[in-house]
């Protein structure tokens, strides 16, 4: 069950129906850091093309991003969504925020869980986190390969680390409904979900040369690296598609 949660970021633009937050990435990280000195719990979604695609034929996950406190354009089809509907925005892509906070946790102290990918990799991760932010308050990490079923069972086991901000990589939907579902146990000040994230800084995955970025060709960068991505990178034509033959109300 969702539960309605105080959305603090105010100005929100709808693409294909999903309300994105018009934010950069240094607002971003300030409206977070506010909602961690809150004292209530959030979901932070990080929403890119797939996702929103996904969204239309899922009715909770579409919830949840209308609910959730903070809604990052995390990809460039997210970005030109924004723009033609006359917003400039920039990119605020899940690992690039998650870096900012880090780098938050190390200044302020918060406390850190991470939670997704492969066993072992949310360990691997935590390693080189430590040695990219000395000082970052990492308090616990769990794999993410476990059933639904399982997510109460795993919720009890984070919740006595008591975080302050819950990093959950496990793919769109899948850890945007963990972050939902268990936050009444978890009671975390901060839920937010960063797909391959750990992947990236266990140094299993490599992100695109920043040529490569730069040119928004990352998708396909992906794709070599890991062909079983492809089945998420068919969704962006169906994205612009779905963009472009939108009919404004």
């Amino acid at each position: 069950m969702v539960t309605e949660r105080h959305q603090i970021d105010g100005e929100r633009i709808s693409v294909l129906g999903i309300p994105v937050s018009n934010v950069n990435m240094d607002r971003a990280v300030d409206l977070i850091d506010q909602l961690v000195q809150s004292g209530d719990s959030h979901i932070v979604t990080t929403a890119d093309s797939s996702g929103i695609v996904i969204a239309k034929s899922d009715p909770e996950l579409t919830t949840i991003y209308k609910e959730a406190s903070l809604v990052t354009p995390d990809s460039y089809g997210v970005v030109w969504g924004l723009k033609k509907a006359g917003i400039r925005a920039d990119r605020v892509t899940g690992v690039d925020l998650v870096d900012r906070l880090f780098k938050l946790s190390a200044e302020k102290g918060y406390r850190v869980f991470l939670l997704g990918a492969e066993p072992g990799i949310a360990d691997a991760a935590a390693e080189r986190i430590r040695l990219l932010h000395p000082g970052i308050n990492i308090v616990g990490t769990h794999h993410g390969y476990f059933p639904a079923t399982d997510d109460e069972f795993v919720a009890q086991e984070v919740a006595p680390h008591k975080p302050d901000i819950l990093i959950v990589a496990m793919g769109i939907p899948r850890q945007e409904k963990f972050i939902t579902h268990t936050m009444p146990i978890i009671k975390a000040k901060v839920g937010i979900g960063v797909g391959g994230t750990l992947d990236v800084y266990s140094g299993r995955a490599k992100r695109a040369p920043k040529l490569i970025q730069k040119m928004r060709m990352e998708w396909l960068w992906r794709v070599i690296l890991n062909p079983k991505k492809l089945t998420k990178t068919m969704m962006l034509p169906r994205f612009a598609w779905m963009l472009l033959t939108e009919k404004k109300k």
